[in-house]
């Protein structure tokens, strides 16, 4: 194969497995994959000379969550360069004074301070661009100082962590288990309920200051005022420029893991001089200023012995190798997790077979190799909750996936009526997973307008144990709440791949809060990547969706159940005071959350911001407003407080 086809068939692959990782926090290839995949990419680049428009070694990985507001990053969050050779680091540092440190694995987060206080946390998000905002749950980790002596603006970079100790203590109490605290850190600070958020002990460590003070001129400096600030800052190393070389490199081999309480997947070298630093710029993926060792990974022998199989809320079916007790880095292994199909075949696994099993980056439990590949071990043709055909289906990258197609499947039906029910979406209360498992098992409910139908198994569901006339009457009352309905509500509780509350409020407002304009659209040929913030795959999958018969058979029923809020009666574009309005909320506000108070001021139809203009038309304040209230002052913009921005919706009838 040709270098430049050879290119166009990694890029889609690293970019799906960059949206699994980063967005669904559900890898779908294990690091060590994923590291040959780039590097071979990479390599690809630099004989070829040639790097295609849509190559991921241009631009930093990650995606945006839907129901999180995004915020744009005041400088790029780039990645480093990486090698797993201490020689190519030796050659990186280079005889200068340079700072070692961890590359801790965890979410990667920004928190801004305005006047000493904590105003903002962002997520890497997408690019290394556009962030997510998780204040809300950012501002409950322990160890993030609320306020610092500094009153100067400061952005601090650092990772949220959770310690193997706590992830082993937590993980196991929570209905999906998550297969890394990374993952489980990623899934927890992102979290749209603040309150399920503080439950799991993530921490923050601190590795960088973005600043353009002349205060610090090396990064020991930096490291140090962050210390003092009240940060915890990663523990770090100095290599001396007039140390010997075999000294500088002892001092990198001697970095052992195994003594850190948190999780890592390699080193990172920093050039101590912080002007130099910047001097050598950056690319599009990373900074020139430092370099990543990721270790090579130890690999363990073995004996595999069966296949776990169980199948997802997206009816995919997961993978898990079964093999002898191994002990690596201290810890007993035997289950490995085969993120796909392709994996599971290449290894050609079957009882018995002699294999290698390695803790990818000394991290996650993996099957490196398969030395006799017997290939007795069958690809699974049955889903094992329903027994119904599995079938493979191929991502646009190209991976192939054990999927459950039978719709009546109730893992499946289970995580999609979860979905449509949950805070976020139809806000039913009472009709958590562990009771739509039951109704799902009882056959109560089988599609989405089944719900709206529990009164013809009322007596049924109050001798249910767990159950009474109380608890059915609280479900009930949910239920009939959501008679009524906005557009935004019911699109993004439909589940369409892709299509989450955001697409939701675009598809809402342009088809005025009609669920026949939005219908009648599709099948028309609307053309939907016209619409703000649509590309061709958002379109695509509408479609895709529509044209399902099994799930049109999930969602159609509920139809006749929900009447649609006219545009102007949910939305209240047209009859209020901030329609049309850029609109600023700072402080604490008594009853709106961050993301609260942004939804609540797109529902009537204003623009909500993160900074204060020229162009802000009102600044609502709450409890310690900082800052932008000063600002506001200043420009002269019309400052209100909490009560009387709901007094102005009250006195328009909203």
């Amino acid at each position: 194969m040709n270098p430049i086809s050879r290119m166009k068939e990694l890029i889609p692959k690293i970019l799906d497995a960059d949206t699994a990782y980063y967005k669904l926090d559900a890898p779908v290839l294990s690091d060590r994959e994923y590291d040959q995949l780039y590097d071979e990419l990479l390599q690809l680049e630099r004989d070829t000379g040639i790097i295609l428009g849509s190559s991921p070694t241009q631009k930093t990985p990650g995606e945006l969550l839907e129901g999180l507001a995004e915020v744009r990053h005041t400088r790029p969050m780039l990645s480093a360069a990486k090698t797993k050779s201490v020689e190519n680091l030796m050659t990186f540092i280079g005889g200068r004074t340079s700072v070692l440190s961890w590359k801790l694995d965890g979410l990667t987060l920004v928190l801004r301070y305005e006047g000493g206080a904590l105003r903002q946390a962002i997520t890497r998000g997408r690019e290394g661009l556009v962030g997510e905002d998780v204040t809300h749950t950012v501002r409950h980790m322990r160890n993030v100082p609320r306020r610092i002596p500094c009153k100067e603006p400061l952005e601090v970079r650092g990772e949220g962590v959770i310690s193997w100790a706590n992830f082993q203590t937590i993980n196991h109490t929570l209905g999906d288990a998550y297969t890394s605290p990374r993952s489980l850190a990623a899934g927890s600070v992102r979290k749209l309920d603040a309150r399920e958020a503080v439950k799991r002990p993530v921490e923050f460590i601190a590795f960088d200051l973005i600043s353009d003070a002349e205060t610090w001129n090396t990064k020991r400096q930096q490291l140090d005022f962050l210390s003092q600030q009240g940060f915890d800052v990663v523990p770090h190393v100095l290599l001396d420029a007039r140390e010997a070389p075999k000294d500088v490199r002892h001092k990198i081999e001697s970095m052992d893991p195994a003594g850190y309480a948190y999780p890592v997947d390699g080193l990172i070298v920093e050039y101590d001089d912080l002007a130099f630093g910047r001097a050598l710029g950056a690319t599009g993926h990373h900074e020139n200023r430092l370099m990543a060792l990721k270790w090579q990974d130890t690999l363990y022998e073995t004996a595999f012995r069966g296949l776990e199989v169980a199948t997802t809320r997206t009816g995919m079916v997961s993978l898990t190798g079964v093999f002898d007790d191994v002990e690596i880095d201290g810890a007993i292994v035997n289950h490995a997790y085969l993120h796909n199909l392709d994996i599971f075949m290449e290894l050609a696994l079957g009882p018995g077979d002699k294999i290698s099993v390695c803790r990818a980056n000394m991290i996650i439990p993996q099957i490196a190799e398969n030395h006799t590949k017997s290939g007795d071990c069958p690809i699974p043709s049955v889903c094992p909750c329903c027994g119904g055909t599995l079938k493979i289906h191929k991502s646009p990258g190209g991976t192939r996936q054990l999927y459950c197609e039978n719709p009546d499947c109730p893992a499946k039906l289970v995580r999609k009526f979860v979905h449509f029910c949950s805070k976020t979406r139809m806000e039913m209360e009472g009709l958590a997973e562990q009771t739509l498992e039951l109704f799902v098992q009882r056959g109560w409910i089988k599609n989405f307008g089944d719900i709206y139908e529990l009164e013809r198994h009322r007596a049924e569901i109050v001798a249910a144990p767990g159950f009474g006339q109380k608890s059915f009457d609280r479900i009930q009352s949910a239920v009939d709440k959501r008679r009524t309905c906005t557009l935004n509500q019911f699109i993004a509780a439909l589940g369409i791949p892709m299509v989450g509350r955001h697409a939701g409020r675009e598809l809402s407002r342009h088809f005025h809060g009609s669920w026949a304009e939005f219908e009648q659209a599709i099948l028309d040929g609307f053309d939907f990547t016209t619409l703000k913030d649509f590309g061709q795959a958002m379109h695509d999958s509408i479609y895709t969706w529509y044209a399902d018969a099994e799930e049109t058979a999930l969602w159609r029923p509920a139809l006749k159940h929900i009447t649609f809020m006219e545009e102007k009666e949910a939305m209240n574009i047209a009859n209020n005071p901030f329609s049309g309005k850029t609109v600023v909320a700072t402080g604490k506000l008594e009853n709106y959350t961050r993301d609260g108070i942004q939804l609540k001021l797109l529902s009537l139809g204003a623009t909500p911001t993160g900074s204060v203009s020229k162009k802000t038309d009102y600044l609502i304040v709450g409890e310690n407003a900082g800052s932008k209230l000063t600002k506001a002052q200043t420009l002269g913009v019309k400052i209100i407080s909490e009560q009387e921005f709901e007094e102005m919706l009250a006195g328009a009838g909203v």
